[in-house]
């Protein structure tokens, strides 16, 4: 037997004489196609999360509803995607990633379509939660596919940072996309804008190898008190009243049961056992300072732009380019600090940054000409953008290798979660009084920052694994 290769690569086996062809080794999918189709969908959810707050005053406009309906624009996204990450990844596993995720990527797509198509309030809240939803499930199962595509440790540790990357720019983005599809279109557009990527993903994933199914516990009954809690807590302060009293009330009872749940739960999904490691609570507690601080002060001053100032859609997004633009390679600078003197010293900087920008922007009124409140916006974002790296690299740290996925699962939930409640609070704040809601919004943000900044400064320093 002898074997002879034809131009096309084709190997002939010679058996007695006679040439039969070698089957030819099957074509794996390309794992580009792959990385590109999970952070499509990761950058797609992050934009939902930043791009709809200059297009608030526009959807108000159009649909009315007030203050309260604008929060709950952002929030009904926000909270389903924050409560429903506890246990999404469970869910990827257990359908596996592939599955997982064309379903995910499926009904966000259906969820913008119907939010574009909105005729009324009521509708496009209800929209944004199947959008949040659909999200929460996006996520988990978008970096998955990408760490199955890779083998090799090394390729994958760089397939997840270009992931990650492509998330933080859409968050940059978001403002200044916002404005320019509501200023150039409608409102309605930076919904509708979702469509063709939503399409372009479920074409990649047709040649996505398929993820196996994994057997993951789902704890149902913590899923359902947590949402309960959450969201019956947003609608007592963004509503007030006696509903919003008896919403409390709801809040606190479902917190309760959430609590004695997840302590007698074999899986539970929040194990009240990690948050007692000291770096593990201060990185949560942290995380989530943070996000009420960034999050908030993008919705209050993309109102002020335009509600109290004047200003266009587009203008008002182009008023967050100086403090997104550097938010990407800030998050490289920190990731490199971090991995030189540990994570406590950006953090404990980040943050002490973040406080000063914060309390300067007390001195901006009325009469403050856009640039300079622009420019003014720059330390705070660029404090909390030195924060975020370190405060995850530390919590890993901070848990076995086994318990990584569900810790990041906690911390990004956290922030999600505090990210809607800051909303929720600095909007009902500001509804009474533009300039005076937004300072006490601006010193609530600096001592929450404040204190976890203290809180960072007790970290171990080389490297916080050991505290």
């Amino acid at each position: 037997m002898s074997t002879n290769v034809t131009r096309d690569g084709t190997q002939l086996t010679s058996i007695q004489g006679e040439l039969t062809p070698e089957p030819k080794e099957p074509k794996t999918p390309s794992a580009a196609l792959t990385l590109t189709a999970g952070l499509l969908g990761f950058a797609l959810v992050c934009l939902d999360a930043s791009i709809v707050n200059v297009a608030l005053p526009a959807m108000g406009s159009s649909l009315g509803g007030g203050m309260s309906g604008l929060q709950w624009v952002v929030d009904a996204y926000t909270l389903a995607f924050a409560a429903l990450m506890l246990s999404t990844g469970a869910f990827s596993d257990r359908a596996g990633a592939t599955r997982a995720y064309a379903l995910g990527a499926g009904v966000f797509t259906l969820a913008s379509a119907a939010c574009g198509l909105a005729p009324n309030l009521p509708a496009l809240i209800g929209a944004r939660v199947v959008q949040g939803v659909a999200a929460a499930v996006v996520l988990p199962a978008s970096l998955a596919l990408v760490r199955q595509a890779y083998a090799d440790p090394a390729r994958r540790a760089r397939a997840v940072a270009v992931w990650a990357a492509g998330g933080s720019a859409a968050v940059a983005l978001g403002p200044v996309v916002g404005g320019v599809l509501t200023t150039a279109w409608d409102w309605r557009g930076i919904f509708f804008v979702n469509l063709p990527v939503g399409v372009l993903i479920l074409a990649l994933l047709i040649r996505a190898p398929r993820s196996q199914r994994r057997p993951a516990p789902l704890d149902l009954p913590g899923q359902v008190t947590a949402v309960v809690a959450l969201t019956a807590l947003t609608f007592a302060v963004i509503e007030g009243g006696t509903a919003g009293w008896a919403a409390l009330a709801v809040a606190v009872v479902t917190a309760g049961a959430f609590l004695r749940i997840e302590a007698r739960r074999p899986h539970p999904v929040v194990p009240l056992g990690l948050l007692r490691n000291r770096t593990v609570a201060v990185t949560v507690a942290t995380g989530a300072a943070v996000s009420v601080a960034f999050y908030s002060m993008v919705f209050v001053f993309s109102l002020f732009f335009q509600q109290v100032q004047g200003r266009s859609a587009l203008q008002a997004g182009l008023m967050f380019l100086p403090m997104t633009g550097l938010i990407a390679v800030t998050n490289v600078v920190a990731g490199k600090l971090a991995g030189r003197y540990g994570p406590r010293l950006p953090m404990v900087v980040g943050q002490g940054l973040a406080v000063a920008g914060l309390l300067v922007m007390l001195f901006v009124d009325t009469g403050t000409p856009p640039v300079v409140v622009a420019l003014l916006l720059v330390p705070m974002a660029l404090g909390c953008a030195l924060t975020v790296p370190p405060l995850t690299a530390a919590m890993m740290d901070a848990v076995p290798a086994e318990r990584a996925g569900l810790a990041a699962g906690v911390l990004n939930a956290a922030r999600q979660m505090a990210g809607a409640l800051g909303i929720a609070v600095f909007g009902a704040l500001i509804s009474d009084g533009f300039v005076s809601g937004m300072r006490l919004s601006l010193v609530v943000s600096a001592a929450l920052l404040a204190v976890t900044g203290l809180l960072s400064f007790r970290l171990a320093g080389p490297s916080a694994s050991a505290a």
